[in-house]
Order: structure tokens, then C-alpha cells, then sequence
């Protein structure tokens, strides 16, 4: 271990050190402090590289003061390192666009001051190295985020949006609290790295085992998991920039804790098998309810809840590379849409009419489905002959994604489809396949070496793989004939349905004290 101080552990102060100016500030036109404001997430940025460039000359590091219950720690390696140059990019950019987004806007000061507190607290959570510093990034990432939220206090929908936000979240710090306890309990230590060590040498004991519980609970609040995944849809309520800061390790920071906490996790078949439960639920769930939205951050909101599920489902198959290479990806390209979307919305409006479009029967949809299929496993094949062999879970999530490939070349397979777009949808799902392994192959030469490997698996696992296959496999087939029976009545109103998420928000805003939420102070 160095002795030498990771740089990438100065950057949250550096962010603090703004955000207290700004809070002197808070009025419609502070001068130069959004400059400063973008300046402090650039350094930001920068000392998170420099905390790379360290890890990759000198190793893993841990700072660490105090002992037992009291220990604070944070710890630079792998995960942490990737996690802050990803926290501290899409923060750099979002408090660039900021500068523009909220010239003139009343409180200006203060949403710049709010913006890089609460990216400070995210970059501590994903460097941290201790439970007391995890559970207080959590606290402190969600109270900023519920200030966010109130940006606009007299709105009714912001403020009913902040308390469900509060309601969930809290309940998750609460639940990672005791896990927490539980396992200090069981191995004497809040230290994540030895926690994490004692459980892969030792197993589980019987307190562990409801602390992963705990911990598969808290990574399911704070994901917006199905069915409490109402508050992400309302976070719309607060300016654009707060959406896309979100994915800057903070709804998927229920990810980073499943990952970091691997070892303990792969020790429970029975929190391991929840999560793909839930995982798969939430994601099949979140896609359906997407397709119908006509806003476009609504429909990129139910996006990242899919996308949220997907993730747990991978930690729950224990593919923890391809998870980790989902929060980077999902993170970069879901900022990006959030803050493109005024520009999508005027693209749709310019664009012409598209023309008839080449519906696919059933018997084009099975070939489509045995033709990506039959691609995919000829990928894979070439894959584990001549460069790495693959677990069955890496190979039934490919298989996963293909499903959705088989959709666009059941276009192709249409009748009145054109030979050129039948080509083109097949080239389609053999580049799907392709990337898949390619960019599989390049996570575990990333990462590999640093998380673990998924086990082989048993007849609970393998159970698990058929059912999110066939769950999967059959809406793909369903999206793949939509044009067969979207124009029977019964279609009209399953599609107001999903449009309102089941209703399942509507019963928690009962349950928080339906519509009239109290005006904030």
C-alpha cells in the first residue's frame, strides 16, 4: 500500500470547498461563481484521474481513522476508481450545462451550491471504504437530492415528488444501517475490503446472511425498483440537470454497493436469486410501461428503471464485470439523452412522416427469432474456441439481448420489407452478438482480475436462467406480433394501464397521504 494520499480522495473537498461560497450566494446572478462551480468539477475530474493514474503505478490504497464501529476509511482500486472518473465526468458536464440551463433563474447560487454538494457526497460513496462512511454518503446524497428536488418549492408535484424520494431512500439508508450492524456483529469489523475477505474465506454466518439480505433490500430502494420505483418517474419535477445528474452514481449507486459487497453476496444463493427476480421484474416491467409514454423524460425515466432491473439481474446471474461495464455505459449515454432532450423533442417535430412500415407474421417472426439465435450461437462458439471460455449466466444474457435483436430482423423477414432492410437487420443481430462478447471480453480484462467470477451454476441457478429466458424471450415475442393485435379493443386499454405503471405509484402516494403534501418550508 502507498503511502502516498490517492489525489482522487481530495476532489469531494474541493467540491465542498465551492459549495460553501455558493451558499453565501444563492441569489439570480452570483457573477463568477458558476464559473467556479464549473471549474471545481473539472479539478474534480481531474484528481479523479490522477487517483487512476496512482492506482495503476502503485496499487490499492486506503486512508483510514479510528476503529471498530467508528472507522473511517476510504479505499482506491479498481472499482472505486472507475466509479469516481465516471462520477466526476458526467458532474463535469452536467455543471457545464448547468451554467446555461439556469442563467437568470432565481436561486441560482444555491442549485449550483446544491449540485456539487450532493456530487461531493457521491464521489465519498464510491470511494468509501468503511459502513459509517458508505451510510453517511447515502444520508448526505440523499438529503442534497431532496433539496434538488425542491428547487421549485410551490410546486405541488415537486414537493410530493421530494417526500416519496425521502420516504424510499430513508428506508433504504435504514435498512443499509442495520446491515451495517449485522455485520460487524458477525465479523467484528466495518472495514467493506475485510468484511469482504472474511466472507469469502469463512462463509456466512447466521447475522450475515440477514445483513445481505438487508443489503439486496437497500440496493432495490435506492434503484427505484419495482414496486417502489414511482419517485424516479416524478424526479421530471426538477430541472433537467438534477435528471441527468442522477446517473452519476446515484440511482445506480444500489449497483456499486451489490458489487462492492460481492463476495459476501455470491455467499447467499437465496439473496442472489431475489435479486434476479426482481431484477428481471423490474426490467421487463419498466420497458413495458416505457413504450407508452408520450413525454420524452417520462419515457426515458421508465428506461433507466428497465435498465435498473437489467443490473440487478446481472449481480443476481453474478456476471459483477458486466454489471459494473452497465452502470458505465448506462450512466454515459442516459446523461447525455436527459440532457439532449430538448433537442430530440425538436428532432421528432422536423422529422417527415415515416411510410408504411412491413409488419411481420408469425411465421417471419420465428424465423427472425431461430435466425438471431442461430447467429448468436455461432458468435459465442467462435468466442469460446479461440478466445475465452464462457459461464452459462454470461451466455444466457447474451441470449437475453438477442431477443431484442430478433424484433428488428423480424422487420427485415416481413413480406413487403425490401431486401435491402432484410440484409441490413441481419448484419444487425450479428453485430449485436459480436459486441456483446467483445465488450464482455474487455470488462473482464478491465475488472476481472478484481471482482469474482461467477460460480458454476446449481439446480436453483439453472432454474433461474430458464425462467429469465423464457420471461424475456416471450415479450420479445409479444413486441415482435404488436402489429398483429395492436388494433383489438382489448389492446386500448392494457395500454392506458401500463401508461399509468399499474397504479402502483398512485397507491403509495395514498399511502404517503395521497395528493396533498404539505407545502415545504
Amino acid at each position: 500500500m502507498s503511502s502516498l494520499l490517492p489525489l482522487s480522495f481530495l476532489a469531494p473537498l474541493v467540491l465542498l470547498a465551492v459549495a460553501a461560497r455558493a451558499s453565501l450566494t444563492p441569489g439570480a446572478r452570483p457573477g463568477a461563481l458558476t464559473r467556479w462551480a464549473e471549474a471545481a468539477a473539472l479539478a474534480a475530474l481531474g484528481l479523479t484521474l490522477l487517483g487512476l493514474v496512482q492506482l495503476l503505478m502503485q496499487g490499492p490504497a486506503t486512508a483510514s481513522i479510528g476503529g471498530g464501529l467508528g472507522l473511517l476509511a476510504l479505499r482506491l482500486d479498481a472499482l472505486s476508481a472507475t466509479m469516481a472518473v465516471l462520477v466526476g465526468f458526467v458532474g463535469w458536464i452536467v455543471l457545464r450545462y448547468s451554467r446555461s440551463y439556469l442563467d437568470g433563474e432565481p436561486r441560482e447560487g444555491a442549485f449550483h451550491g446544491l449540485m456539487l454538494a450532493t456530487l461531493a457526497a457521491v464521489l465519498v460513496l464510491v470511494q468509501s471504504g468503511s459502513f459509517i462512511v458508505l451510510i453517511a454518503a447515502f444520508l448526505a446524497i440523499g438529503a442534497g437530492l431532496r433539496a434538488l428536488l425542491l428547487f421549485y418549492p410551490d410546486r405541488p408535484e415537486a414537493r410530493r415528488a421530494a417526500a416519496k424520494f425521502s420516504l424510499v431512500w430513508g428506508f433504504g439508508d435504514a435498512s443499509l444501517i442495520v446491515a451495517g450492524l449485522l455485520f460487524w456483529i458477525a465479523y467484528g469489523t466495518t472495514d467493506l475490503a475485510a468484511i469482504s475477505a472474511a466472507a469469502a474465506q469463512t462463509g456466512l454466518p447466521a447475522t450475515a446472511h440477514v445483513a445481505v439480505a438487508l443489503l439486496v433490500l437497500t440496493a432495490a430502494l435506492k434503484t427505484a425498483a419495482f414496486p417502489l420505483h414511482g419517485w424516479l418517474t416524478e424526479v421530471m419535477e426538477a430541472p433537467t440537470p438534477v435528471s441527468a445528474l442522477l446517473h452519476a452514481g446515484i440511482i445506480n449507486s444500489g449497483g456499486f454497493l451489490l458489487i462492492r459487497m460481492a463476495e459476501p453476496m455470491r455467499e447467499s444463493p437465496g439473496a442472489m436469486a431475489a435479486l434476479v427476480i426482481l431484477g428481471g421484474l423490474t426490467a421487463l416491467f419498466g420497458a413495458a410501461v416505457m413504450l407508452t409514454q408520450s413525454a420524452v423524460k417520462t419515457g426515458l425515466a421508465w428506461s433507466t428503471i428497465s435498465q435498473m432491473g437489467f443490473m440487478l439481474l446481472q449481480c443476481g446471474l453474478g456476471l459483477w464485470t458486466l454489471a459494473l461495464l452497465h452502470i458505465v455505459a448506462h450512466s454515459l449515454y442516459k446523461a447525455h439523452a436527459f440532457l439532449g432532450s430538448g433537442n430530440a423533442v425538436k428532432a421528432v417535430t422536423d422529422a417527415r412522416r415515416p411510410g408504411p412500415v412491413a409488419a411481420p407474421d408469425l411465421g417471419a417472426v420465428a424465423r427472425a427469432f431461430v435466425l438471431a439465435l442461430v447467429l448468436y450461437g455461432v458468435v459465442a462458439a467462435g468466442f469460446m474456441a479461440f478466445v475465452a471460455p464462457k459461464s452459462a449466466q454470461a451466455l444466457a444474457l447474451g441470449a437475453m439481448l438477442i431477443f431484442g435483436v430478433a424484433y428488428l430482423v423480424a422487420q427485415g423477414l416481413a413480406d413487403k420489407a425490401p431486401k435491402a432492410l432484410t440484409q441490413r437487420t441481419a448484419l444487425a443481430s450479428l453485430g449485436a452478438a459480436l459486441a456483446y462478447f467483445t465488450f464482455q471480453q474487455g470488462a473482464h480484462m478491465l475488472w476481472g482480475a478484481h471482482l469474482p467470477a461467477p460460480q458454476a451454476p446449481g439446480p436453483l441457478e439453472w432454474a433461474l436462467i430458464v425462467l429469465a429466458l423464457f420471461s424475456f424471450g416471450l415479450i420479445a415475442l409479444a413486441q415482435s406480433l404488436f402489429p398483429l393485435w395492436a388494433h383489438h379493443p382489448a389492446t386500448a386499454g392494457l395500454r392506458v394501464h401500463l401508461a399509468n405503471g399499474l397504479y402502483l405509484n398512485a397507491v403509495l402516494d395514498r399511502l404517503i397521504g395521497g395528493f396533498r403534501t404539505a407545502k415545504s418550508n
